[in-house]
């Protein structure tokens, strides 16, 4: 993982932690809980991300909340790739008896309609919504766009070659580029690199033009006069110094974008273990270290949602990203 700033800062948070913890150790497992019901053996939570990133923080952090509420450990196993599929795969094929879950995220709505995955959400059972966060449109702070249309309208010139940075073919922040150059007819360049962070390092660099990641990830820069951001693609403004930028539904685009993390357990799961499953989430994001570790990220912390919630949210999204897909022509 490259050395930004805000990965430093998510190394020097994850430090502070004893590595029990973040491992969700079982130095915080009640008494009452040992026995023969479920869980009696830890959990694997798989996440589709590379460590030290964005998803990976947010298991690790979920691990060390959701202690106090399982009489087990919960277990974070990195398997990145292919934008996410090679580890929802793992736990799409895994054995449903609730010992391996995994973080499941937006891609999950849209892979199979790029080709890049046979599976699609249904073959997992929603757990819970964790958090989410909207795509912004991000440029240099020397750049010579003030707006969003001056951008746009630059895009839109013979031969401008706008380079729109992402985190990897497929993901989700390539998908929220391609939305807004199709809602505008405004060619972008699309160049993909192994996650947001590297594609906004290349940004501070010069390499390219502007980058759609959530505004997490950007937020350092911002704060630092080094970036500056055209819009979110959100349905209402956001908060954490972003307060002032519009929505592009402000500036007469109808699209909104962004990224959520949640749990997902495969399909046949029993219901009594998802019941363990959800009572134990619900109860972790109310918890002090989990809050903590989203703030101290720039992550939103109200956007929890229980499995109806995710599953309804993910039915309309797999509509959107069908039509968007067939629209755009993008496949592996």
């Amino acid at each position: 993982m490259a050395s930004s700033t805000i990965d430093t800062a998510r190394r020097q948070w994850l430090r502070t932690w004893p590595a029990a913890m973040l491992l969700g150790s079982t130095l915080a497992v009640p008494a009452w809980a040992q026995g023969g019901a479920y869980p009696n053996k830890p959990i694997e939570l798989v996440v589709p991300w590379q460590a030290g990133g964005g998803a990976d923080v947010v298991g690790r952090a979920f691990g060390a909340a959701v202690a106090r509420h399982l009489p087990q450990p919960i277990v974070v196993i990195n398997r990145p790739g292919a934008s996410g599929a090679l580890g929802l795969g793992d736990v799409v094929n895994a054995k449903p008896d609730g010992y391996r879950i995994v973080l499941s995220s937006t891609e999950l709505t849209f892979l199979n309609h790029l080709g890049l995955a046979k599976f699609s959400y249904k073959d997992l059972r929603p757990i819970a919504r964790l958090n989410a966060d909207p795509a912004a449109v991000v440029v240099r702070a020397d750049a010579p766009y003030a707006t969003l249309e001056q951008f746009l309208d630059a895009a839109r010139k013979p031969e401008a070659n706008i380079r729109v940075g992402n985190a990897g073919h497929g993901s989700t922040w390539h998908m929220a580029a391609a939305a807004l150059s199709e809602k505008t007819g405004a060619p972008f360049n699309h160049i993909p690199y192994a996650g947001g962070a590297p594609a906004v390092l290349a940004l501070l660099g010069g390499h390219i033009d502007a980058v759609t990641v959530s505004t997490a990830e950007v937020s350092t820069y911002v704060a630092a006069g080094k970036l500056k951001t055209l819009a979110v693609m959100a349905d209402r403004r956001v908060g954490d110094g972003f307060e002032n930028v519009p929505t592009l539904k402000e500036r007469k685009i109808e699209l909104s974008i962004g990224i959520w993390r949640g749990l997902s357990a495969p399909r046949g799961t029993p219901d009594d273990v998802m019941a363990v499953l959800k009572a134990a989430t619900a109860k972790a994001v109310k918890e002090p270290v989990w809050l903590d570790a989203l703030q101290k990220l720039h992550f939103s912390t109200d956007t929890y949602g229980d499995d109806t919630a995710l599953e309804a949210l993910m039915v309309r999204e797999s509509a959107f990203f069908k039509e968007l897909a067939g629209k755009l022509k993008i496949s592996n």
